[in-house]
């Protein structure tokens, strides 16, 4: 497999023309615009700044992507309105609002209801996904059901068994920590959340892009899933790290220990990656490109 790190800003990337491969599956997560401590980014843009800095993103992954080809868009759920019309206006096909409910504790509001959920907006270059494999998952059953599922029940657009890596002790192990036991990065998306995105809407070999790559999670998994993939991170720092975290792949980020979480899904070995039902830890070809 191949994985590719720009450290460098994203639209200047773009611009440039930086990528070479065209892309089957985007995942955006970028910063909120929250007012967040970020070294090279500023998180407090006015709305019409920010914005705009999403419709050119959107734009130019929509260029780079292949007919058929996909991008999950994640944001608070308040901007659902302006994600929509982001991807509306950049030529994406909208096909489902996802609803990632949290599984820690609602954030309270005094004036209105709490805050228990994130949106991922799923869309397709296209009004089709050439790519879409339907997973089957085995939640616990319901109380008032009164028999056993047979085998499971078809993933929906509402995600509730998946986990964010809260502060403190919940992280657990997953959450990537200084030498001085706190948090590299307290916005790490967790791994699960990235192999069922990636088991959707990708084949092995296929090619993902992270142009907020983070901690380098879309990388981690993708690479360990059989796809090729590119980041791009601004921060040197976080860039340094997304290479050691995948040419040294932690017990913690191993994933195949989610597998039987899709036990149920129809061919579900060629899906995952023959490969990896073993667990490859075998050194994948990697380039780290630092900008000028």
């Amino acid at each position: 497999m191949i994985y590719q790190i720009i450290n460098n800003d994203c639209l200047d990337v773009f611009q440039n023309k930086s990528i070479n491969h065209r892309i089957d599956l985007t995942f955006l997560d970028p910063p909120f615009n929250q007012n967040k401590e970020y070294a090279y980014h500023d998180d407090n843009m006015s709305e019409e700044h920010y914005w705009t800095m999403m419709t050119d993103v959107c734009k130019s992954v929509f260029d780079l992507t292949n007919n058929g080809g996909s991008i999950y868009f994640m944001q608070r759920e308040k901007n659902t309105e302006y994600v929509l019309t982001c991807l509306r206006k950049t030529g994406w096909s909208f096909q489902n609002l996802i609803i990632w409910k949290k599984k820690t504790s609602a954030v309270p509001v005094a004036s209105k209801y709490g805050k228990h959920y994130q949106i991922i907006a799923y869309a397709t270059k296209g009004e089709k996904a050439k790519t879409f494999n339907r997973l089957r998952i085995e939640p616990p059953l319901p109380p008032n059901y009164k028999y056993q599922r047979e085998n499971g029940v078809f993933l929906t657009d509402v995600w509730d068994d998946i986990r964010e890596l809260t502060s403190g002790y919940f992280a657990g192990d997953e959450a990537i920590r200084t030498e001085n036991g706190e948090r590299f990065h307290k916005q790490q998306t967790p791994l699960a959340l990235l192999i069922r995105i990636i088991l959707c809407s990708t084949k092995v070999d296929d090619w993902i892009l992270d142009p907020f790559a983070g901690t380098g999670t879309t990388l981690c998994v993708a690479h360990q899933l059989r796809r090729n993939s590119i980041g791009i991170e601004i921060d040197p720092s976080n860039a340094e790290l997304i290479k050691k975290r995948i040419d040294d792949i932690r017990e913690a980020d191993l994933v195949q220990k989610y597998y039987k979480d899709y036990s149920c899904t129809e061919n579900l070995s060629d899906i995952w990656g023959n490969e990896s039902e073993t667990q490859s830890k075998t050194k994948p070809i990697q380039q780290l490109i630092f900008k000028n």
